[in-house]
Order: structure tokens, then sequence, then C-alpha cells
């Protein structure tokens, strides 16, 4: 074994940052010995350098984070500070001076991921990123290495867990959206601003890289469309469960039949009870693979938290110090494919439309007309009326998502539908 330890400087010590600074001293010998070195905590910067940091030499801390960075002699940064800049930048001067990186930042990897790979192609450095998606799970190595022989087709997850949880209590409990927020605020398992997972930013983001590594293009942030769940009801849930059915925030990356272009989208979507990802209970995450020759993978833990998510940067960690001992680097972006990215109205599936009609004599025809007209096909109808008003819920059978907005803002004009009182896509059968 190697005495002389690799370097690592930690930018950020919050609840990851901390943790995988905890990690590194209290595995110190075992991570040593599955390196081929022993690693050394050569600097952590921080925002506050007079907050109490337990494990941490007070001597290591900096607010200089671009100091920090420019040393010269670091081996590996870990960025776990979150947000595009000074992030960016950050890693950027890194490579430029000599050390790889390890990143869990999805949003500035979304966003700028080819620019990143780029610069650390040019300096010979790593870029590794697990953390960014789904927590503690094992998926970016996965299907960067492990099915890099393959073709993949389909990823289809479940990977926010503070969503999940709040529909899985919507589900279970029959409570209401803010109802559910609320005790997932109360639990820690929301943040104080919820909008970045509750309106589909965080998810977009994982959806992003997902769909970059696995289908080899470049897919950008601005690329994925995004739907949030605030507008989930328990009406929809109480439609779901008719239909044997659960609701949850997807993220979907498709190629496309043909096989000539990608899509990525987030949305809440009806998925069958039967579905592995129906069961996916509370904060947890898990990830449907679908390839040509591996067929169905899923992956499931759990998807964020101090713990779990350092445990996936300690493993980048590990992975980027042995490159760095035998002189070699990882796999980089892989964008050979180079494939179009479709809009969310080529995407073909089925939906669940309720609408708020007028109840008498000829409404069902006139909407089943629209529907027709739009060359969307109808699969089921259920009608409920009472005192001159009705609800109309209908199942679609496959059509394109350009083809039942049309349908749905025909159906807005006619005089017999009061409203559209919800629109849900249904995948996974």
């Amino acid at each position: 074994m190697r005495t002389r330890p690799l370097k690592v400087a930690l930018l950020g010590c919050g609840v990851v940052g901390s943790e995988v600074a905890r990690i590194m001293t209290t595995h110190a010998d075992d991570l040593a010995a599955r390196i081929g070195a022993p690693v050394e905590l050569a600097g952590v910067a921080v925002r506050r350098p007079d907050k109490v940091r337990e494990g941490i030499d007070p001597a290591l801390v900096t607010t200089d984070a671009t100091a920090l960075v420019k040393r010269g002699d670091l081996d590996v940064v870990v960025e776990v500070i979150g947000g595009i800049e000074p992030a960016r930048t950050l890693i950027t001067t890194a490579f430029e001076h000599g050390a790889s990186v390890v990143s869990a930042n999805k949003a500035l990897l979304a966003q700028d991921g080819a620019a990143l790979h780029a610069a650390a192609e040019e300096h010979g450095r790593d870029l590794y990123y697990e953390a960014a998606v789904a927590g503690a799970i094992p998926l970016i190595r996965p299907l960067r290495e492990s099915l890099a022989g393959d073709k993949v087709n389909r990823v289809l997850g479940i990977v926010n867990g503070t969503t999940n949880f709040i529909l899985d209590k919507m589900d279970s409990t029959g409570a209401g959206y803010q109802e559910a927020l609320d005790e997932a605020t109360a639990l820690g398992y929301a943040e104080a601003d919820p909008t970045a997972d509750v309106e589909g930013f965080d998810a977009a983001a994982k959806a992003a890289i997902l769909a970059g590594i696995a289908f080899h293009t470049r897919v950008r942030l601005d690329d994925v469309y995004r739907e949030g769940m605030t507008e989930v009801t328990a009406a929809d849930f109480a439609s779901a469960k008719e239909m044997g059915c659960t609701i949850k925030l997807l993220a979907i990356c498709e190629r496309a039949a043909d096989g000539a272009s990608v899509t990525a989208r987030v949305h809440p979507a009806m998925i069958p009870l039967s579905h592995p990802l129906a069961s996916v209970r509370g904060a947890y995450n898990a990830v449907f693979v679908e390839s040509d020759a591996a067929g169905q993978l899923m992956f499931y833990g759990p998807g964020a938290g101090g713990s779990p998510t350092a445990s996936a940067v300690l493993g980048d960690l590990v992975a980027v110090c042995r490159n760095r001992l035998s002189g070699a680097t990882g796999p980089g972006e892989s964008a050979y494919a180079a494939l179009p990215v479709s809009p969310m109205g080529d995407v073909v599936t089925r939906y669940h439309i309720s609408l708020d009609v007028a109840d008498k004599p000829g409404v069902l025809a006139q909407v089943a007309t629209v529907f027709a007209e739009h060359g969307v096909s109808i699969d089921t109808v259920r009608q409920q009326g009472k005192d001159g008003e009705a609800s109309l819920v209908v199942v679609t059978h496959r059509a394109s998502d350009a083809a039942l907005h049309g349908t749905v803002e025909a159906l807005r004009k006619l005089d017999t539908v009061r409203g559209v009182a919800s629109i849900m896509r249904v995948e996974g059968e």
C-alpha cells in the first residue's frame, strides 16, 4: 500500500458533507485498504466557520473555497454545496488545478453536464456523480458501466422521496394534498419551501441526467417536460383505486419505438398496483430500467438523507482515488448517439380524464364525438349524475399527448362541459 495519502477537499459541510467527513474519519482504515492508499481530509470550505463541526479539525475549515481548490496538491474535490454558482466555477477550477471531482449536484449536472465533462476530459480528470440522482441507490454506474453493452429503451422511476411520501400518505389514509404535505414537513421529509420537490424541478434534473446516460445523448434540463403534483386530489386517488391503480410522481425517459429520438418527462401518473413501482412506500425511491438484453431491472432504496447520499459520494471517492493511483480515468460523457429530444406532444400513452358536465341527454354522445374527431379512442366511460350536475370519467386507449391536448381544448368549448376536473396519464401497463 502506498503510504503517501491522497488529499481530499470538501466543499460544503451540511447534512451530507458532515457525514462524508465522518465516514472518512471513522472508516479510514477500511477506505485505505480498498483504495490502496490512505485518504486525508485536506480542507473543508464552509459559509459559517464558527459553527462547531464534530470530528473536523477547525484548522481545516475555510471560507475561501476558491483558494482551497487552487492549492494544486489536491487529488479529489468533493462538491456538496449544490446550486449553479459558485459550484460550477469551483468544479472547473478544481480540474484546472489537477483535482478530480465527485459531486452530488443534480441541478448543475442537468444544466451544464456537457461543459463539465469537457473540462474534466481537457485536464485528464474524473467527474463522478452517483449521489446526484438517487441517493444511496447505485444507478448511474450500472447504467454507465454494467449496461454499457446493452441497449436501454426506458427508464421509469420515483426519484424524489418527498413527493413519494406525500402521495403514499394520500393513498393510504385518504388525506388531502395539503394535509399530507404538512405531515411531510413536520417529519423533516419536506423543506420549508417544497417547490423544487412538489413542482417536479428536482425530479426533472435527475431525469435529464438519467436520459443522457441511458441513451448516450445530451439531454438538458430544458429538454425535460415537467408537471408538478400539487393538483392531485383525493378524488384522483379514488378513481385510481377503481382502476386498480395508484398515483406516483414519475420520471420517465424513453427511446422512441423507431429508435430515432428520445423523450424525458416528469409528471404524476396512475400506475397499476401490479407494477413494482406501485409498492414503493414512504420516502423511498425506485427506478425501473428496461433494456434489450437484460430485460427489466429495478433499483430500490433510500433516495435522500445524509447517510444514504454520503454512501454514494464515498463510493465515487473510492473509484476516483483508485483511478488516481493507476493513472487512469473512468468513463466520461458518452453522447455519441446524439439523438434528438422529441417534444411532449409526441409522447404516446393512455389518459384518465375527469369532466364536470351537465346531467342531461346527449352529453356523452357530444363528448365521444370530440374524442373521435381528434383521433383519441375511448376505452371506458363512467358517469355519475345528480341534480343537474354530473361527472364523466373517460379512460382512453394510447394516444399522443398532442392529440389529447387538442381533445381537451375542444371539450372545454362545449356548453355541456362545465370544467375539466382532472387529466392524468396512465403508465406502466
